[in-house]
């Protein structure tokens, strides 16, 4: 099963960090064994199986979830969500590739060498620009593999469509994301209140969304949206360098 990265309160990202383990009620705990032979002899009930860490009380008070997990819904469910919101929607994108892209006629104009930089206008744009013109902001951080892959590469050529539009859309390296302890997986963040976590199949489809309040869950996404945002790359300096490897 997979595991999904909750916290950390270490400065160094090593340990100790809580993560979900995706599918059950159960939550995996780093930290330094416990190996102080007076506190062994006073555990009760182990198990041959058992083992003991130690973690600081400010993890748990921090990331350790406090409501019951969210149900899947369509994402579908939460499209009012992008006309209500009132400051800001944030969205993290870490897969190599979508299904919805590879699935567009713009995704087979772009194989064959057209440019897709000035697309009209759609349902999308149209709302981010409305909602940009009332003072909202739409910002994004990308995840960006060295060497970009094919769908990452369609996103930075469709991106600046999305950027007249109104929408600040920045890049980031994969292996920097990895350094800064960032989530693996998409989520938007509205109102540094609501966040909706992506599912996926193995074929990069999209599944629906989780959505949730829980102010530890919350905080974490704040958290790795700060980090990302701080050394994420605007899309046309980013392409750039991208243009410039390839």
């Amino acid at each position: 099963m997979a595991l999904r990265f909750l916290g950390t309160t270490s400065d160094d990202g090593d340990c100790p960090s809580l993560y979900e383990v995706d599918g059950t009620d159960e939550i995996l705990v780093q930290g330094e064994r416990e190996t102080d032979p007076g506190h062994l002899v006073q555990l009760r009930d182990v198990k041959p199986s058992e083992t003991f860490v130690r973690v600081p009380r400010a993890l748990l008070a921090r990331y350790a979830p406090r409501t019951e997990a969210p149900e899947l819904q369509p994402f579908s469910s939460i499209a009012h969500l992008f006309r209500e919101f009132r400051h800001t929607a944030w969205r993290l994108e870490t897969r190599r590739g979508y299904a919805s892209d590879r699935n567009s006629p713009k995704w087979r104009r772009w194989l064959d060498g057209e440019n897709i930089a000035d697309e009209s206008f759609n349902t999308w744009r149209e709302n981010v620009a409305a909602q940009v013109a009332a003072g909202k902001r739409f910002e994004r951080v990308r995840l960006v593999d060295e060497p970009a892959t094919e769908g990452q590469r369609f996103l930075l050529a469709s991106a600046p469509g999305n950027v007249a539009a109104g929408e600040d859309i920045r890049n980031l390296p994969r292996t920097q994301a990895q350094e800064l302890r960032l989530p693996d997986y998409d989520f938007w963040l509205l109102d540094s209140k609501v966040l909706a976590r992506f599912a996926f199949d193995d074929d990069d489809t999209t599944l629906g969304v989780y959505v949730t309040e829980d102010p530890a869950e919350v905080l974490a996404a704040c958290q790795a949206r700060d980090a990302a945002w701080h050394h994420a790359v605007r899309t046309e300096e980013f392409a750039r360098r991208v243009a410039s490897i390839v």
